[in-house]
């Protein structure tokens, strides 16, 4: 149960339950009508996890939505238990008459996604100290090098990551977004922001990651879990 799943195993097993494989995170959303319900959507999820709640689950309960947020914190990825604790969680959410879905067609305001901001660096150890302290941020569970992604140690800001540069672009913009989508979502999201008068810059890398630009320039990747493994 403890065993880390592939992209494709963390995504089949989970798929026909209402979540989505997020890369290393599986995440669910429930439409609520009161902070009330999702309180009680989040105690049910927590009773239905037991002793593997601490160290696989997250939740972020408002009072119009529950997103809930499944990774073994020991391995920063999915694993087998996390894959039966999400069948758990989607059980004990339609005994609720309630469905839970990755937010494509269930009422969600959007699907779920998980935001990363990615800075270019020549010398990622020598800028990522400014970072970690400026943001307040920390190590990445299981990833404490020094050139290492950071996070908001009470998951509330996005995750930042560094690319490393092998020469100097003072014409290009140097720090992007990221926005991990779910797989299925990726096509609409690209084309909602096309016709918003995007413009698509590369699609050489898809569907690990297409890259996108606003009229100015400034540039934006759709992210999916797909098309990662060499």
């Amino acid at each position: 149960m403890d065993q880390i799943l592939s992209r494709q195993e963390a995504s089949d097993a989970v798929r026909d339950h209402g979540w989505r494989y997020m890369l290393g995170a599986l995440q669910t959303s429930v439409p609520v009508g009161s902070l009330a319900q999702a309180v009680g959507l989040a105690a049910d999820a927590v009773a239905v996890c037991g002793d593997d709640a601490d160290l696989h689950l997250r939740v972020d309960a408002r009072p119009d939505l529950v997103v809930f947020t499944l990774q073994s914190l020991n391995h920063a990825a999915v694993t087998g238990r996390d894959a039966e604790l999400a069948r758990r969680i989607s059980a004990a959410v339609e005994k609720s008459g309630l469905l839970p879905g990755p937010g494509l067609g269930t009422g969600a305001p959007r699907s779920v996604q998980v935001l990363e901001i990615a800075i270019d660096a020549l010398s990622i150890s020598g800028i990522r100290p400014f970072w970690k302290a400026v943001l307040g941020y920390a190590d990445e569970t299981g990833a404490e090098g020094p050139e290492d992604p950071l996070v908001d140690p009470v998951w509330q800001g996005p995750a930042l990551w560094f690319q490393q540069m092998d020469r100097a672009r003072p014409q290009r913009n140097r720090i992007h977004i990221d926005i991990c989508v779910p797989h299925d979502e990726a096509p609409r999201r690209i084309e909602a922001a096309l016709a918003a008068g995007g413009r698509l810059v590369s699609a050489s890398r898809a569907p690990a990651f297409w890259v996108l630009a606003d009229l100015e320039g400034n540039e934006a990747c759709v992210t999916t879990w797909q098309g990662r493994d060499s």
